[in-house]
């Protein structure tokens, strides 16, 4: 599992967990919760904010989102508005469009893979 993880240049949620241990307490809670949002899936910041037990925090999700330190790690372009539109990104709403579009297709990809091999 160790090799797979290097090759794959993941870290564990216990190793994010260390590296966003220094976020305020909200901070922290915001980005645990996104990490849990799957690939090729997405979630509203009304969402995030439900799911930590602050259902009238969403702005404040958003805002946490934005001092993301690791947009690579912690999947914050997977959060939206709940209207659908995709709001804002750290990198760029293009980036964040992108992002979105590649994680669907390789969503796509690997269960077309994943029901060949079943």
């Amino acid at each position: 599992m160790c090799l797979r993880r290097e090759y794959m240049n993941t870290l564990s949620r216990k190793e994010i967990k260390i590296l966003i241990k220094y976020l305020p307490l909200f901070e922290e809670k915001v980005l645990l919760k996104v990490l849990q949002i799957p690939l090729g899936e997405t979630r509203s910041y009304k969402w995030v904010a439900e799911s930590i037990g602050l259902p009238k925090c969403a702005r404040r999700v958003g805002k946490a989102l934005s001092k993301n330190p690791y947009p690579f790690l912690i999947p914050c372009h997977r959060v939206i508005r709940a209207n659908g539109a995709l709001g804002g990104y750290v990198l760029g709403i293009e980036v964040k469009r992108f992002l979105l579009d590649l994680e669907k297709k390789a969503k796509s990809v690997i269960m077309k893979n994943v029901d060949k091999h079943r």
